[in-house]
């Protein structure tokens, strides 16, 4: 297997580049917009790692069409508006061609107008609530389509939960998930009355009194689940919490949208035995190309460092930014644009991701079974369904499909035949 080359040099690079004003002597410039600071550090440091380490190993196969990547990593720190704030300045001071980033929805969508103003490009990594397509954004994360519902569907044909906990953490992507969800859910016959959301703030520590609400959930003997869209730090405070309350998966099983290997590697993971995540990757899968992978991530980032779902979006999504440009032959935004439509890719999974019209992938949707060891058991695996950016359990969604290859809409709506241009969605 090859030795990537000097990681940590590629590393201190990035520094420079980002507080050097002079000019660049980059010929591809790769903005990084992950946080390293602030409540979603635990997640997003790992992504901003995952980039520098691709940047690496492109530049040892020499560039691309001969051209030298440059990182610049920027800190947005877990604060939204300083999101937009360092993508205005990675596109308009650092100039760079392309940005990899983000991690919650409201950071998203803190940038979202600051790309659209100035036809920026953004790789945007992690699973989200769909009801979304800018021209300016390829999604490599998940679509509910290809989370939240399966993870529903295994609940109710698997497990027989029959009450569902909806936690979240209150900002759009779990009250957006959770609006779908609990639509879906009714669509299933379940009452509303058996269905209990929560939201709670970012960094939020004290869980006694929701999981005490959950607990009272199952009284009357049915099956409680409890669907997370709990994000950041706040993890580790709610599992401390089932813990210590003696809640285990048997008892009330925990599906998890954002607690991946990353977020497991900070927790004793003991008496999380059996609960669940549904993601598109995990470190455990088995094929090839996933063996490889890991084995090269740990050689150069230690024995110790593990991987995850929104890395393998990211080592899809720069893979696929590497074929676009040497098919372009230019980093030109529009070029590179029209460029990635059917675009195939081979996923950690065994099978390929293609970039369809609406700016998301196909994916293979997981389920994993939290192991002592903080890695997950896969127990449920698809073939790879394709995203769906407008949900179809909304009824003021359904009509709407996203084709920027052939309509050239975000929003089209079948019913009228008309395109919708909605920015102020974003």
């Amino acid at each position: 297997m090859k030795k990537i080359i000097n990681f940590t040099k590629i590393a201190l690079a990035s520094i420079f580049f980002v507080s050097s004003s002079f000019p660049s002597i980059a010929d591809i410039k790769i903005g990084i917009l992950h946080s390293l600071s602030g409540t979603l550090a635990i997640s997003e440091t790992t992504l901003k790692d995952t980039m520098l380490y691709l940047i690496d190993k492109q530049n040892a196969k020499g560039g691309i069409n001969g051209e030298k990547l440059v990182p610049v990593v920027v800190d947005p720190a877990s604060d939204w508006p300083l999101f937009a704030e360092k993508a205005r300045e990675l596109l308009t001071v650092q100039k760079v061609d392309v940005m990899f980033g983000c991690w919650t929805s409201v950071s998203r969508k803190s940038v979202l107008p600051v790309i659209e103003e100035l036809n920026g490009l953004l790789f945007y990594p992690v699973q989200y609530e769909g009801e979304e397509s800018s021209k300016n954004v390829f999604y490599t994360g998940a679509a509910p389509n290809q989370q939240a519902i399966p993870a529903t569907d295994y609940y109710l044909e698997e497990l027989g939960v029959e009450k569902f906990a909806l936690l979240g953490t209150d900002y759009v992507y779990p009250r957006t998930t959770n609006k779908i969800l609990n639509q879906y859910l009714i669509d299933k016959g379940i009452p509303e009355s058996d269905i209990f959301v929560n939201y709670t703030p970012f960094g939020h520590s004290d869980w006694s009194k929701i999981v005490s609400d959950v607990v009272a959930l199952g009284a009357d003997g049915k099956k409680v689940g409890v669907i997370s869209t709990i994000n950041g730090d706040a993890n580790i405070g709610f599992y401390k919490e089932l813990a210590a309350a003696g809640v285990s998966a048997d008892d009330i099983p925990v599906v998890a949208f954002s607690v991946g290997e990353e977020e497991l590697s900070g927790l004793d993971t003991t008496n999380l035995v059996g609960h669940l995540a549904a993601w598109n990757y995990f470190q455990s899968a088995e094929s090839d190309l996933n063996d490889e992978f890991v084995a090269e991530w740990k050689s150069v980032m230690g024995t110790e460092r593990v991987t995850n779902d929104p890395m393998e979006a990211h080592v899809i999504g720069f893979n696929m930014y590497v074929k676009a440009v040497e098919k372009a032959g230019t980093t030109d935004v529009d070029a590179v644009r029209a460029a990635m439509y059917g675009i195939k890719v081979p996923n950690m999974t065994g099978g390929m991701a293609e970039m369809l019209p609406n700016h998301h992938l196909s994916k293979p949707v997981l389920i994993g079974e939290i192991q002592a060891d903080g890695q997950f058991d896969i127990i449920s695996q698809t073939t790879e369904v394709p995203g769906d950016a407008w949900t179809d359990f909304l009824s003021e969604s359904a009509p709407l499909i996203s084709d920027w290859k052939d309509l050239g809409c975000g929003m089209y709506n079948k019913e009228t035949s008309t395109c919708i241009q909605l920015k102020s969605n974003y």
